[in-house]
């Protein structure tokens, strides 16, 4: 794959596509806390690693009509949000999610007459995840739908998974999103549910996170699938398939 610029790309919040009124995505990233365990008798640090943490911060223009992210991310919720960030929006990108708390929502009016808010989060529980995307971006289904698998590469492991949802729009009564894994695509190993991988039934905007166990074995193939009774279901769901042992 050939490098890449950032165009083209989404931000998720909470079930809500801000991604028309964010003019920038300032700091996406994670990792482990660094412990210092240096003892008195070397002469150079040492670290160990610590709690994971993550966070997604951007800049939003100001909109404040209905359906703009003004009203939105000046909510300030107290509960954990689900901030996406997608690279490309493309079947199979990269994506990165985390569970997180929405410190602020700063506006600064520039000399120019910019009028731009400052916004970060902070990783709750999890820390920052770069995951999978199993839809292009926004997915709309309008009856149950089997979605296109997508390779990882190399299979099956055995560490489980983690996965991400994002229900934008529904109408109709509810939809099920649930994963699905094959070793071949579906050639001479059929598509089998994931054990743990269902979310729960959604009745309208929402997001999601669900983890598989531990010690899980996850195939090379992924697919997202719909259930449900409804006519239209607009959606985005990413997942990370361990490649190591994980916990959380």
């Amino acid at each position: 794959m050939s490098k890449q610029g950032g165009l083209g790309d989404h931000l998720y919040i909470g079930g809500f596509d801000a991604s028309g009124d964010i003019g920038a995505v300032n700091r996406v990233g994670g990792g482990p806390a660094v412990l210092d365990v240096t003892a008195i008798n070397k002469y150079a640090m040492e670290r160990i690693g610590g709690l994971r943490d993550g966070g997604i911060d951007y800049t939003a223009f100001f909109n404040p009509g209905i359906g703009g992210a003004h009203a939105k991310l000046a909510a300030l919720p107290t509960t954990d949000v689900l901030m996406t960030y997608v690279r490309g929006a493309t079947l199979g990108g990269p994506v990165a999610c985390c569970v997180a708390k929405q410190l602020n929502h700063d506006g600064t009016r520039g000399d120019d007459g910019a009028f731009t808010f400052a916004g970060a989060t902070q990783g709750n529980g999890y820390g920052l995840e770069w995951c999978t995307g199993l839809t292009a971006g926004q997915r709309i289904d309008t009856t149950a739908t089997n979605g296109v698998g997508v390779d990882f590469g190399t299979g099956p492991t055995a560490f489980g998974l983690q996965a991400y949802l994002h229900v934008f729009a529904l109408t109709g009564t509810s939809v099920t999103v649930k994963l699905q894994e094959s070793a071949d695509n579906g050639g001479a190993d059929v598509w089998t549910d994931v054990v743990g991988g269902a979310f729960t039934a959604a009745a309208g905007v929402t997001s999601q996170r669900i983890e598989t166990a531990r010690g899980q074995a996850v195939e090379r193939y992924l697919r997202a699938v719909t259930t449900g009774t409804f006519t239209s279901a607009v959606f985005a769901v990413a997942v990370n398939r361990n490649e190591v042992e994980t916990r959380f």
